[in-house]
């Protein structure tokens, strides 16, 4: 059995992680704390992944990133980069699936502390860019880290989305969900269910971390707040 999968898996769930930080992030510092007109239709759009089936977002993606598709003509124009059947697409659909996650966590984290400080900064003449890596991001930081390690874990057990965008190329795009189902499907099935308590060592791994994390943080407060 080829270890391609386990290695395919957490390099294409470390990559959406890292896009799916940075622009959950930023998205949620942007407006999470203002109001405008049409706030709530964006912020609907940004969770709309987590009502819809995976072969629908698959299907989106395959619509705009297929040779025919906007996305895909201009990635392939300007980078001669092909996106569907290849790990790229696992990346996109892994992100586009996770990124309700990580926003929503870096949403409630950046509303869920006292702005005084950032007001005073600013009164005092801070940056904007200064007040967010030196008060916002830290503030945020325990919310942003439950985000980052959800969109991990989410990341790395996509299956819907990534099947139709990336399809199943062995050594190529053959992630851990994809590797069971097909594994499966052919009968062979202890190498499915290595597979299996693989990925869900690798989830409950990820899950307990921040569990025992968040804990000892909470403990650490009130012991200091007492």
């Amino acid at each position: 059995m080829s270890i391609s999968p386990l290695f395919l898996s957490l390099k294409v769930a470390a990559i959406a992680t890292i896009i799916v930080f940075i622009s959950g992030t930023l998205a949620a510092r942007l407006i999470s704390r203002k109001i405008f007109p049409g706030k709530s239709l964006l912020e609907s759009l940004f969770l709309l992944p987590l009502v819809l089936p995976p072969t629908v977002i698959g299907f989106c993606l395959l619509y705009a990133f297929g040779r025919n598709g906007w996305a895909g003509r201009i990635l392939m124009h300007w980078f001669d980069l092909q996106v569907v059947f290849s790990w790229t697409g696992a990346v996109i659909a892994s992100a586009v699936v996770s990124f309700p996650l990580m926003y929503q966590s870096a949403a409630a984290a950046f509303q869920n502390y006292d702005t005084q400080l950032e007001n005073a900064a600013h009164n005092l003449g801070a940056s904007r860019g200064k007040v967010f890596f030196t008060i916002a991001l830290p503030l945020a930081w325990p919310g942003l880290l439950a985000g980052l390690v959800m969109t991990f874990a989410r990341s790395l057990g996509e299956f819907g989305a990534t099947l139709m965008v990336a399809g199943y190329i062995p050594g190529e795009t053959d992630t851990i969900p994809l590797a069971i189902y097909f594994a499966v499907e052919s009968g062979r099935m202890e190498e499915a269910l290595l597979w299996v308590l693989t990925i869900i060592a690798l989830g409950f791994s990820a899950v307990y971390w921040l569990q025992t994390w968040s804990r000892r943080k909470i403990n650490f407060f009130r012991h200091h707040s007492s």
